[in-house]
């Protein structure tokens, strides 16, 4: 009991830290740790290995594929090929669904671009469509953040799905493969939710907006937008698939070659090298500290510095002996797949980012997967969902992306807490019990 008070403790500690006092979570995740450290009564010597362990180990596997992540969405951002696959996705749906246009218009630019990002670059579109339509503006706004805030969770290479999947040891090609059926499946109490409750909310949209400084004759092909997003993701489906011990692709040097370019690092490499072909022209000024790769490592350096934070907190639980007495003081208690989601809904409500809530999660679980018996591979990917259903919910007043939607569609708080802040909940509680449908199936 005084080690799961010294946890609550310190997360209270690095909770108050962030919300309170404006502390960046780099800092309040480290910090915590070490305070953790010492008050758990561990060596000097065990606390500088774990901070060596957790942060160095975590990143060597981590740290490069959040920011070749970050590469390819930026470059995808700066060209144009986002609106690019907005746009043909639209042509494949058709204007008259529109909801269902922005909801799948998000949730596949989510997966390469951050959420808020995607949010701001579809909102001309959200705009549009609602003014061509004669539809409640709230209804496309809502469809498209809660598209963005699904994948943005549960699908790698978003930086919070690599980032849990690589502190619990989950296999990324079934994270990506399981990721995409729970997603794809929780989005549809959210479309409903937005069809029957949310178009009633009566929203119109001022004159719709240009589409950035972009110039439209300088955007990528549809082929060229798309190659740097499904490239990788095949390629670590196909390499996860060959690495199954029936060896269902056979074995010989071309499974060594498929697991070799399909492993996550490599994949994603390759999807930010592709990414290289979306200007009309790649200018070196691109490439440079101050151009665009620059700027993706701005982007992805405090994602990069959280993760390792939350590792080394992480480290520092699993060497204070934590999982084996969580493990007998849970011998009667089954809260098995749920654990990590109701951690990760906690911290996401609470301080409102949805990577710290994911990474801190993740760290917390990872001594204890043993314990409540999640270690096997597939429940490991299940678990990592899990986390990422949790940090869906509930984005409120302290997340960003509220007031991102709230500000660009001239919502009230009241509207956005009644569309965007309910529409998260539904789709977090929907994410779990999906997984754990699957659990029961699979694990």
């Amino acid at each position: 009991m005084l080690s799961i008070f010294l946890i609550l403790l310190v997360l209270a500690i690095i909770l108050l830290a962030i919300v309170k006092f404006d502390i960046h979570p780099f800092l309040a995740l480290f910090g915590g740790a070490l305070i953790y450290g010492l008050l758990a009564g561990m060596s000097t010597d065990l606390i500088l290995k774990s901070i060596s362990e957790g942060f160095g180990g975590v990143l060597g596997s981590v740290g490069l594929l959040i920011l070749f992540g970050v590469i390819l969405g930026t470059f995808l951002e700066k060209t144009g090929g986002a609106i690019v696959i907005a746009e043909r996705i639209l042509s494949w749906i058709g204007k008259k669904s529109v909801n269902l246009t922005m909801m799948l218009g998000g949730y596949v630019l989510s997966i390469p671009v951050f959420g808020d990002s995607t949010i701001i670059m579809m909102n001309p579109i959200a705009k549009s469509l609602a003014l061509k339509s004669n539809r409640s503006y709230a209804g496309t706004m809502i469809a498209l953040s809660l598209g963005a805030m699904c994948s943005h969770s549960l699908v790698p290479p978003t930086p919070g799905p690599i980032a849990t999947a690589g502190i619990l040891g989950a296999d990324l090609g079934q994270m990506i493969f399981w990721g995409i059926i729970v997603s794809l499946l929780t989005l549809i109490p959210g479309y409903i939710f937005v069809n029957r409750f949310v178009s009633k909310i009566p929203l119109k949209p001022k004159l719709a907006e240009a589409e950035g400084q972009l110039d439209r004759k300088l955007f990528p092909s549809v082929f060229k937008s798309f190659l740097p997003i499904v490239i990788p993701l095949l390629l670590i489906i196909l390499a996860s698939i060959a690495s199954y011990p029936t060896q269902p692709l056979g074995t010989g040097r071309h499974i060594t070659i498929i697991t070799f370019i399909g492993s996550p690092v490599l994949a994603l490499l390759i999807g930010a090298i592709l990414s290289f072909a979306l200007p009309k022209k790649l200018d070196k000024k691109m490439l440079s500290t101050s151009g665009w790769i620059g700027e993706a490592l701005l982007i992805a350096a405090p994602v990069i510095f959280i993760t390792g934070a939350g590792a080394v907190f992480g480290k520092m639980l699993q060497n204070s002996g934590i999982g084996a007495l969580v493990s007998e003081g849970m011998q009667d208690a089954n809260w098995g797949i749920f654990l990590p989601f109701l951690i990760a809904f906690a911290l996401k409500t609470v301080q409102g980012s949805t990577t710290v809530a994911m990474i801190t999660t993740a760290s917390i679980i990872a001594p204890l997967l043993g314990p409540l018996g999640l270690d096997s591979e597939t429940m490991k990917v299940l678990t990592a969902l899990s986390v990422g259903a949790g940090a869906i919910a509930i984005s409120h007043a302290n997340d960003s992306g509220f007031w991102v939607v709230t500000q660009l569609s001239g919502m009230t708080i009241k509207q956005g807490n009644q569309s965007h802040s309910l529409g998260t909940l539904i789709m977090g509680v929907t994410a779990i019990g999906i997984i754990y449908v699957i659990s029961l199936m699979v694990g």
